[in-house]
């Protein structure tokens, strides 16, 4: 491609080159101007007159005179200096058209048939370029396109490793914070291996574990039942203190009846035995009297002690 393009601008300045000699063939030469000078278009002829693109007309008016008209003034000549000399030419001597205009229309026939060339190939090499142009326009918009897609994927990679890279130190992470904890639990198993059953047993001993129904058996049904029966055996104790009152005091009447002497007035000695022993299954009846209702008082609260557990 540098080739080309070297070529390219080497056959456009020869093209440039030839065509500034042919404009200045083709123009009439002019010797250039002195340095700090310019070429300037100015009038020649005989008589000034102002250029326009219209020529501008006024009517105007004059009245003769009486006096005869002036010849006009004849032109300044001046003087002649030096020899005149002059040259005897004939005709046909120094320019025949004929033969002097073939090489003058094969210049210009050449030069305008040049020219076309050059205009065509200049054209044909714009035409190229433009296309190459095009060629490489696109072609740098699809490497554009490529180096995005290479960067951006580059981008994809960097941030993929970078999350790996991170996933596996957190990973590291967990797996040496399990190990640690595994580490530590292996320890306090081991150490608490001993720890615990004493703990439960002194919780045990103290009663914090205890069985409901056996605790409520033990605070509410044998408290109850203990009052009961203290209860039962207070009036039991209370019946036999009060039978042995009793017996106490008809042993002691009857003591006091044998041991007073019988009057000499009673002559019925042998009816008052009858007396005795009727006093005797008395006092039995009595006892049995004072038996009965305590042993009724017990059958009759013995079904109450029964029903206040349920």
């Amino acid at each position: 491609p540098l080739t080309l393009e070297v070529k390219r601008q080497k056959r456009a300045q020869k093209h440039t080159q030839a065509r500034r000699l042919t404009q200045e063939q083709i123009q009439p030469g002019t010797p250039e101007p002195v340095e700090g000078r310019v070429h300037v278009h100015v009038q020649t002829e005989l008589y000034l007159e102002e250029i326009s693109d219209r020529i501008i007309e006024v009517d105007g008016e004059c009245q003769t005179d009486e006096f005869l008209d002036r010849p006009p003034t004849p032109l300044f000549i001046p003087a002649k200096s030096g020899k005149d000399v002059a040259t005897q030419i004939e005709k046909g001597e120094l320019f025949d058209f004929d033969i002097e205009v073939k090489p003058i229309l094969e210049v210009l026939v050449g030069k305008t048939v040049e020219q076309a060339l050059l205009e065509v190939m200049e054209e044909e090499e714009l035409s190229q370029l433009w296309s190459h142009q095009r060629a490489f326009a696109e072609l740098r918009n699809a490497e554009f396109a490529e180096l995005q897609r290479l960067e951006e994927q580059d981008r994809r990679i960097r941030e993929e490793k970078e999350r790996r890279r991170l996933e596996h130190l957190e990973k590291l992470r967990k797996q040496k914070e399990t190990a640690e904890k595994i580490a530590a639990r292996a320890f306090a198993q081991r150490y608490l291996a001993d720890l615990i059953p004493s703990v439960f047993n002194n919780l045990h001993d103290s009663g914090f574990f205890y069985d409901p129904i056996e605790r409520d058996i033990e605070t509410e049904f044998l408290p109850w039942l203990m009052s009961e029966v203290e209860e039962e055996l207070q009036k039991k104790v209370l019946g036999r203190m009060m039978l042995d009152s009793l017996i106490r005091m008809v042993v002691e009447k009857r003591l006091d009846e044998f041991s007073r002497p019988p009057p000499a007035a009673q002559t019925k000695a042998p009816a008052e035995e009858p007396g005795v022993t009727d006093a005797a299954p008395k006092m039995s009846g009595e006892e049995d009297a004072a038996d009965q209702p305590v042993a009724e008082k017990e059958e009759t609260d013995q079904p109450v002690a029964e029903e206040e557990p349920s």
